[in-house]
C-alpha cells in the first residue's frame, strides 16, 4: 500500500508541475520548445524524487523505524514469501483429506501474519522475528519431509516388489 501511494502520490502531484513548467518555459522565459521540454522533464523528475522520499521518511518516522532496519526487515519478508511459496507447494502436495482442513488452516495464520508484519513493520520486531526464524522454518521443512515421505514409500514398495521378483524366481 506505500509503494502504490507514493508512486499515485508522486504522479498526481508531478504533471501539474511539469506543465506549469513547461509552460512557463516555453511562454513566459520565451524558450524553444525542445530545451521547455527537456527542463519541464527535469523539474518532473526532481519533483517525483522529492515527493517520494518525504512520503518514504514520513513512512519510517510513523512506524518509528530506521532504514536500516526498515531495509533488513524487507528482506526478511521477501525469504519469508519464499518460505510460504515452498510450504503451500509442499501442503498442497500432501494428498490426505483428513489433515486438509489442518493444512488450510496453518497456511491461513502464517499468511495472516505474514500480511500484519508487511503492514506494520515494526510488528517484526515485536514477536515476528522469532515466528520468520524458527518457526516458519521449522514448518516448512517438517512439511517438505512430510510430503516426501508417503513419494518415498511407494518408490520403496515398488523397489522391493521388483528386488523379489528378480531374486526369488
Amino acid at each position: 500500500m506505500y509503494k502504490f501511494l507514493s508512486i499515485v502520490t508522486g504522479i498526481i502531484i508531478t504533471i501539474p508541475v511539469m506543465s506549469t513548467i513547461w509552460l512557463v518555459s516555453f511562454f513566459a522565459i520565451d524558450l524553444t520548445f525542445l530545451l521547455s521540454s527537456l527542463i519541464s522533464l527535469i523539474g518532473a523528475g526532481l519533483t517525483y524524487s522529492l515527493i517520494s522520499v518525504s512520503i518514504y521518511v514520513r513512512f519510517l518516522k510513523k512506524h518509528q523505524l530506521s532504514m536500516k532496519d526498515y531495509r533488513y526487515i524487507r528482506k526478511n519478508l521477501a525469504e519469508a514469501n519464499h518460505k510460504i511459496r515452498r510450504l503451500q507447494k509442499a501442503l498442497f502436495s500432501i494428498r490426505h483429506l483428513l489433515f486438509l482442513k489442518e493444512n488450510m488452516e496453518l497456511l491461513r495464520v502464517i499468511k495472516k501474519i505474514h500480511r500484519v508484519t508487511k503492514k506494520k513493520p515494526m510488528r517484526f520486531f515485536q514477536g515476528g522475528e522469532r515466528f520468520y526464524f524458527s518457526h516458519l522454518d521449522s514448518a516448512v521443512e517438517l512439511t517438505e519431509k512430510y510430503a516426501f515421505f508417503p513419494l518415498s514409500l511407494r518408490k520403496m514398495k515398488k523397489w522391493n516388489k521388483c528386488f523379489i521378483r528378480h531374486v526369488i524366481p
